[in-house]
């Protein structure tokens, strides 16, 4: 039987109705219910939960459809924290990709945010491009990584933000103050690099990239800039991430 017919028919036990008596009665308090307790998971030694990461799949169209657009959403999700957690910080950015991918709108956005075990699942599916395998570079956004003539290069992991950041915002010219802004941000103002120390961490990426080091340019007094080039390919995967939008 369901739970709704369990809801839905008459009550049938039947209601005792207690007789008067010259002493009191003794009413049984029943016993507290015990405390459900969380069910614990196993966390890798010498790690603590920092935060918790939310992945809600819906486009602009669907959620104008719903009445309420992705700002409007990441706003009311701001104020339950806020309600809930007055300590908690947030973090909201958009998942950008090809327009018609196929698939469950959730896991497009894993994907195209990098969540690992998304991206875990397509290593096997996504077929190496043989074409440019042999000579140029190739910049695979998908699994962070720089292939150098088929060889994959020894970037740090900021050289490969570094130019991930350029790449994704090709031929726009990128001031030295937003790449430090952009690269870096949570950093206290002891950490945070100057202006100066982005040329230092630009060198370094040229010098890895050896003969294709032109492919990022220095635009004299201003900052840097990624033009599209013939023996460069960019692997975006199923999607990109994006600037920030909230």
């Amino acid at each position: 039987m369901s739970t709704t017919a369990l809801l839905d028919r008459p009550a049938t036990t039947p209601v005792r109705h207690l007789r008067a008596v010259n002493h009191p009665a003794r009413v049984e308090t029943p016993a507290a219910p015990e405390p459900v307790q969380p069910a614990s998971r196993a966390l890798p030694a010498g790690t603590a939960p920092r935060g918790f990461a939310l992945y809600v799949g819906i486009d602009e169209a669907k959620a104008a459809a719903n009445g309420v657009s992705l700002g409007v959403l990441v706003d009311a999700l701001r104020r339950t924290l806020a309600e809930l957690a007055p300590t908690a910080e947030t973090y909201a950015t958009v998942a950008l990709a090809p327009v018609g991918s196929g698939g469950r709108d959730v896991d497009v956005v894993r994907l195209a945010l990098h969540e690992p075990s998304a991206i875990a699942r397509t290593k096997q599916e996504e077929p190496e491009d043989e074409e440019h395998a042999a000579g140029g570079v190739v910049v695979d956004i998908s699994r962070k990584r720089v292939l150098i003539d088929g060889e994959s290069a020894a970037f740090t992991f900021k050289e490969f933000e570094l130019l991930q950041y350029l790449v994704l915002r090709e031929g726009r010219t990128i001031e030295r103050t937003e790449l430090v802004t952009s690269l870096w941000q949570g950093a206290t103002e002891d950490d945070a690099p100057g202006e100066r120390t982005i040329d230092v961490h630009v060198r370094r990426l040229r010098a890895k990239l050896g003969r294709y080091e032109d492919i990022v340019r220095t635009v004299r007094g201003v900052g840097y800039r990624f033009d599209r080039h013939a023996d460069v390919v960019i692997r975006y995967g199923h999607g990109t991430p994006s600037p920030d939008r909230f």
